[in-house]
């Protein structure tokens, strides 16, 4: 198994890794990041990266595919390795270019077969993205995210939701279809319309690094107004770098400054929003050492 399937491409990214932030005094997860993707002057394989996670109090993480390749990455890597389960999907961005091969429906069963994997326990990133696609392939992106809706539903896993510009779309087709019982909104864009809509429904909001950006006061307010059980933390590495570090790659151990962040806007304890997001992340996913190869 190669230590990277690719490198990230927006820019050389010639930056190095930061220094490690200070340890959090209870160990949470990174909810949706991408191992898979070298960045960075000097690249992390996915070992080291969990080891400097470990070493600042991030406990494991949900490696997460975005393709056939890289959901069979997710899914093999997580098998053998205590700190990561596997989230599987087809990337909205991807079903337009699949289907317009007449592929489309094979890779999602492709995907249908890892869902059974013990170590898999999410069927992400999946939703719907029309910031890059236009309307010739939202009819594609509907209908791979219905079939992946499908799916987590009938092997009882979570969904990790890519929604980007689409945030009607997402939720009625969440309405219409019907969400699975733990269904989170990785990277969450919206703003607090769409968090007291999540929050209603019972849907978690995992916040990554762009929430500590200077334009996203709408993540801030969405972020103020959701339910302390509903709250998720991640970093989409190697992408959304949180401040003071934007620029520099991401990784599983910058996961301390975002939650830092978050505990400082809330006003709440760092102890204690901690444990929160750790037994949230527990009950969106399960423990991570069941199904171990």
């Amino acid at each position: 198994m190669s230590e990277h399937l690719r490198r990230r491409s927006d820019g050389g990214r010639a930056a190095e890794y930061p220094p490690a932030p200070e340890p959090l005094p209870v160990p949470v997860y990174d909810n949706h990041t991408h191992l898979e993707i070298a960045d960075g002057a000097l690249p992390l394989s996915p070992a080291e990266h969990l080891e400097r996670a470990a070493a600042v109090g991030i406990a494991g993480a949900v490696q997460v595919g975005t393709d056939v390749a890289t959901s069979r990455w997710s899914a093999e890597i997580a098998a053998r390795e205590p700190r990561l389960l596997a989230a599987v999907a087809l990337h909205p961005n991807e079903a337009p270019e699949l289907d317009a091969a007449g592929e489309l429906d094979a890779a999602i069963a492709i995907i249908d077969e890892l869902a059974a994997q013990p170590r898999v326990r999410a069927i992400g990133e999946t939703g719907l993205d029309y910031f890059r696609t236009g309307e010739e392939g939202r009819d594609a992106q509907h209908r791979a995210f219905e079939a992946h809706l499908d799916i987590a539903k009938r092997h009882g896993i979570a969904l990790q939701i890519h929604d980007r510009d689409a945030h009607d779309d997402v939720v009625g087709t969440l309405r219409r279809v019907g969400a699975p019982e733990r269904t989170v909104f990785h990277c969450f864009s919206g703003g607090e319309e769409l968090a007291r809509t999540a929050a209603d429904a019972g849907w978690y909001c995992s916040f990554a690094g762009n929430v500590t950006f200077k334009n996203a006061e709408n993540l801030r307010e969405a972020l103020r107004v959701l339910p302390r059980e509903l709250l998720l933390v991640e970093t989409d590495a190697p992408y959304l770098t949180p401040v003071p570090l934007r620029g520099r790659p991401n990784a599983p151990y910058l996961v301390p400054l975002t939650v830092r962040f978050m505990a400082e806007l809330l006003e709440v304890p760092l102890d204690g929003l901690c444990a929160q997001l750790a037994e949230n992340t527990e009950r969106v996913y399960g423990s991570w050492q069941e199904g171990l190869a």
